[in-house]
């Protein structure tokens, strides 16, 4: 893992970032071997995917920015805290003005600026939504390498992409079936559903960029990245993976999303 240091952390951002993408790809890709996608399934699937999410803000993010924080001259909990809310925000913001449409739920809705868009793309860009923090989380991760931060090491990084791409396989999924279920065709599908995912290493390559740029922020940037993803775990994805009433499935899903991240970032970092 420490021979990544000799790259450059842009590249390997994009890198990390690309594995993301073709993770989802490859969950949009069932699709053409599937006719639908279970309830049960789906639920279980999302809620994995908020698990996973829910263990990398700590671990990954929240964990090492309040260790690096510990080096300037402020309290270590100060960046942690308004990295992490500041990142919250964000996400509010971008939900309040960016239009999206949750699975399951009829047009009328949608969230975010009224638009005449159709239900389909809507579904996109709710999916879409989802996956900037996570870009963002992975292209920070990156981007500290730059940083010579001990905390910041290669194999924590890694397993940061190993546990979003992981979550993102059902996430392409998951965007796919429902826009199948609208009447669009299994090509065009699969089409907008890897395209949810292409967000990720145009954002990972920002996080990197913006922290190998200005390397004082690093602990901010993580902690923000951490509350990002946070916001997507409680405003979409644990509410949308009960909606169908599986509640004790969707409970063991987030369970086990959280101890596979737990267990990749812990072993391998």
């Amino acid at each position: 893992m420490e021979s990544l240091l000799q790259y450059d952390p842009l590249l390997l951002a994009l890198a990390a970032g690309i594995f993301t993408w073709l993770m989802t790809t490859l969950g949009a890709g069932t699709v053409f071997m599937m006719k639908g996608v279970n309830l049960k399934l789906h639920d279980l699937m999302l809620a994995f995917a908020a698990g996973v999410m829910t263990a990398a803000s700590y671990w990954s993010l929240l964990a090492p920015a309040i260790e690096m924080a510990e080096e300037l001259p402020v309290p270590p909990w100060l960046p942690a805290v308004t990295g992490f809310l500041a990142g919250v925000f964000f996400l509010w913001g971008l939900d309040r003005i960016l239009p999206h449409l949750h699975p399951g739920l009829d047009i009328n809705k949608a969230e975010g600026l009224h638009t005449g868009l159709k239900k389909s793309i809507l579904l996109v860009l709710a999916v879409t939504l989802h996956n900037i923090p996570e870009g963002l989380a992975v292209g920070v991760a990156f981007g500290a390498l730059a940083g010579g931060v001990p905390a910041a090491s290669p194999a924590g990084a890694v397993a940061l992409a190993l546990g979003i791409g992981i979550q993102n396989f059902p996430e392409g999924a998951a965007v796919a079936f429902p826009l199948r279920q609208v009447g669009l065709s299994r090509r065009k599908s699969f089409f907008y559903g890897q395209l949810s995912g292409l967000v990720e290493p145009l954002s990972a390559v920002l996080g990197a960029l913006a922290v190998v740029a200005v390397k004082p922020i690093l602990p901010f940037a993580l902690a923000f990245a951490a509350g990002a993803m946070i916001f997507v775990v409680i405003e979409d994805a644990v509410p949308d993976s009960q909606q169908h009433g599986n509640i004790d499935l969707a409970t063991m899903g987030f369970t086990l999303g959280f101890a596979v991240m737990m267990l990749l970032d812990v072993a391998l970092g």
